[in-house]
């Protein structure tokens, strides 16, 4: 018995050593705060331990990441409240690309949750609808549905991201996502 439990123990270490920075990763652009990522991807590599028998032979990254998603929105929902600071943020330089960083997690921060949730999943994730249905517990009709409202609402806060998106003349086959639909 001693055996069994070693090794579920030992799979368990292996697969969080494996997938935790990716996961954090994932955490952090749900509720862009890297405590809070830190925080949500704890409580969730300890609720997948205490069903790691049963998730093991399943696809235990999936499970983490349906998990990091609704607790981010329960956390979210929990914690309704503006950050007021004595002080305007510090200036960025006018690096082009952290520029871009900088509005899209901007843009990123005034979509709802679930939409939030669905952009990360299927275009950072790289999962497909389907998949992406699977982790948030939802339809694929509402993934379908939220990727389209969370893409038309960066195109409204942030019109960088769409201009700076459009391919130039040379690379007329490469699409961003964020041009379709218009």
């Amino acid at each position: 018995m001693a055996a069994t439990r070693s090794d579920g123990r030992d799979g368990y270490l292996a697969f969080v050593e494996s997938h935790q920075h990716r996961l954090l990763r994932a955490a952090y652009l749900i509720c862009g705060n890297r405590h809070q990522a830190e925080d949500l991807l704890q409580d969730a590599l300890l609720k997948l331990a205490l069903r790691w028998s049963s998730v093991r032979d399943g696809d235990p990254s999936a499970y983490v990441r349906a998990i990091l998603y609704r607790d981010a929105v329960s956390w979210w929902r929990r914690r309704r409240r503006e950050w007021l600071s004595a002080t305007p943020p510090e200036q960025v330089a006018h690096d082009r690309d952290g520029a871009l960083r900088l509005t899209l997690h901007d843009a990123l921060g005034l979509l709802p949750p679930r939409q939030r949730a669905v952009l990360v999943l299927r275009y950072y994730e790289d999962l497909t609808e389907v998949a992406t249905a699977e982790a948030l517990g939802v339809t694929v009709g509402t993934v379908k549905s939220q990727c389209h409202a969370a893409l038309r609402r960066l195109r409204e806060v942030a019109p960088d991201l769409v201009r700076d998106a459009r391919p130039s003349q040379g690379s007329a086959d490469l699409a961003s996502g964020l041009e379709v639909n218009p």
